[in-house]
């Protein structure tokens, strides 16, 4: 049995009127994007493609999403395994090709999680649930370019110690 979750978003864009003249062909790119019950969130295109730096970014926001589905996933599977996680971060990177013609596309996100879990006897087990968080994720699900996890994983954090890479 499946089921259907419908969200929806509210995008708002104004012509802001240039300084360089009526007939100026650059207009804002920045706009805000209302979803019921949460604060608005003001967006902008990436500095690259002459946005505001200052706002997020639809690239910011579709990186953010696959980090967070991602840990959110990773943190469901490791409770059905008994797996006590203490604490996660990640420093994820996504490279997004642009072609001559204007068009472009991300060809690849990179997970860097660290993980502390408080169980020694699980590092090895904890290390290989990311593929499986990444199989049950629903951004991950979603894309047509691969998503990499490069992760590792401790004991509890001690001073100068040194995270367990697979």
């Amino acid at each position: 049995m499946s089921f259907k979750h419908i969200f929806k978003a509210k995008l708002d864009w104004f012509l802001v009127k240039s300084e360089q003249g009526p007939t100026s062909k650059k207009s804002s790119k920045s706009h805000s994007i209302t979803i019921a019950g949460k604060p608005i969130l003001n967006v902008s295109a990436a500095k690259a493609f002459k946005g505001d730096s200052t706002l997020y970014n639809p690239e910011d926001l579709l990186l953010s999403s696959i980090v967070s589905c991602h840990m959110m996933s990773y943190l469901y599977v490791c409770s059905q395994n008994g797996i006590e996680v203490l604490s996660y971060t990640d420093a994820a990177e996504a490279t997004l090709e642009v072609l001559d013609n204007g068009s472009g596309r991300f060809i690849e996100v990179r997970l860097y999680p660290k993980v502390i879990i408080k169980q020694k006897e699980k590092i090895a087990e904890a290390l290989r649930l990311h593929k499986k968080a990444n199989e049950l994720c629903f951004i991950a699900n979603s894309c047509s370019f691969p998503i990499l996890h490069e992760p590792s994983c401790m004991l509890r954090p001690i001073r100068d110690a040194t995270f367990l890479e697979t």
